[in-house]
């Protein structure tokens, strides 16, 4: 298969995705624009089982709320847009995108969010080479979907997609995700393969004081889509000294239906209880616990925060904690790469996680061998 048609497929994903979402918007059916030959029977087929399978998704994993699934899908459908594919593929030559020798590409998936392991999934494809994916029990639905459509809109994938739910075999590289824990488990039984590891990461915002209501507003999508389980998610505030935060609670009171969420309130009422216990001073607008603290994983239903005395100082922490840091929401700080806010929830292709770049690590595959 061609690098040209591998594009063509992923867009035409990208466009049955959008269908999907659009038509669950207006309760209609998706598929009756798709023609009766053979293999478009049996791609409505595959499309008729998205519903059946996000209801399986919510059922196994409660964090996967179908409003989160949606907004999963929706950006994943807005990233396979043709013109974002060949933005991103620009930078590489597209020579090397086609291997002679295609790898196979072992990828650990994490399941903290649904489909969160679509990017490496999409990079190991359209890079040319062969994806095995291992599931997480919390998510072993989604992604096989995904890969179960795009088999049925270009047949060729078939022999490039393989997912595993106990263990994978006869990788030439691997690319994982997980915590600070498993990274070490990464290291101890698949360091002898070219790899990516990845570990804890968080997102911090960082706030001036003279924030729009409309600002913190779209500040509190990227702290509590995904209820804050992401590595992009913002779970650290760093503020001046003396601020109000009458405003940013006003803001987040937008998400106060949270407060219906059996698994999430258990965790707030949980930190609540340990911090009024060991006395430790908190602020609280009844489903959001605000503490200061100098970490940077704060808990489900926890936002950390701490101050800071001007733009360069910050900076400079920031510059020396990068390797806890996914990204940063706020004004320009030197030196720093940051986003406005709102955004976090909502990278582009070229903004590898970790920072570590994806594609160029696939394509130069082929040079590298085992240590």
């Amino acid at each position: 298969m061609t690098l040209k048609e591998r594009i063509g497929a992923f867009h035409y994903l990208g466009g049955l995705l959008d269908n999907y979402l659009q038509s669950v918007q207006q309760n209609n059916s998706f598929t009756e624009g798709i023609s009766e030959s053979d293999e478009d029977r049996q791609l409505k087929s595959a499309l008729g089982k998205i519903n059946s399978i996000i209801k399986e998704a919510c059922l196994i994993n409660p964090w996967f709320t179908k409003q989160n699934i949606f907004f999963s899908l929706q950006e994943i459908s807005r990233l396979l847009k043709e013109e974002n594919l060949l933005k991103w593929l620009a930078a590489y030559p597209s020579n090397v995108l086609e291997p002679a020798i295609p790898k196979n590409v072992g990828v650990v998936l994490a399941g903290n969010l649904p489909l969160v392991g679509f990017h490496d999934f999409l990079c190991v494809l359209i890079s040319g080479h062969r994806f095995t994916g291992k599931l997480s029990s919390k998510d072993d639905r989604l992604l096989p979907l995904i890969g179960n459509l795009l088999t049925e809109i270009n047949r060729g994938f078939g022999e490039m997609i393989t997912f595993e739910k106990e263990k994978i075999t006869g990788m030439d590289a691997i690319i994982a995700t997980g915590s600070n824990t498993t990274f070490r488990y990464f290291e101890y039984y698949f360091g002898k393969y070219p790899h990516i590891f990845r570990k804890n990461r968080n997102g911090v915002s960082v706030l001036n004081g003279s924030e729009s209501l409309a600002q913190l507003t779209a500040l509190s999508e990227d702290i509590f889509t995904y209820f804050g389980l992401g590595c992009r998610s913002i779970a650290k505030l760093f503020i001046p000294e003396q601020y109000n935060f009458d405003r940013f609670f006003k803001a987040a009171e937008n998400y106060k239906f949270l407060s219906h969420h059996n698994k999430y309130m258990n965790n707030y009422t949980y930190f609540k209880s340990v911090f009024l216990l060991n006395k430790i001073p908190f602020l609280d607008n009844g489903f959001l616990i605000l503490k200061q603290d100098n970490g940077y994983h704060s808990p489900i239903a926890c936002l950390y925060y701490d101050h800071y005395h001007s733009p360069d100082s910050i900076a400079r922490k920031l510059t020396a904690d990068k390797d806890h840091i996914q990204c940063i929401v706020g004004e320009a700080l030197p030196g720093l790469k940051t986003i406005p806010a709102g955004q976090a929830q909502h990278p582009e292709l070229w903004d590898y996680a970790d920072r570590i770049d994806t594609i160029d690590f696939l394509i130069n595959l082929c040079n590298k061998k085992r240590r």
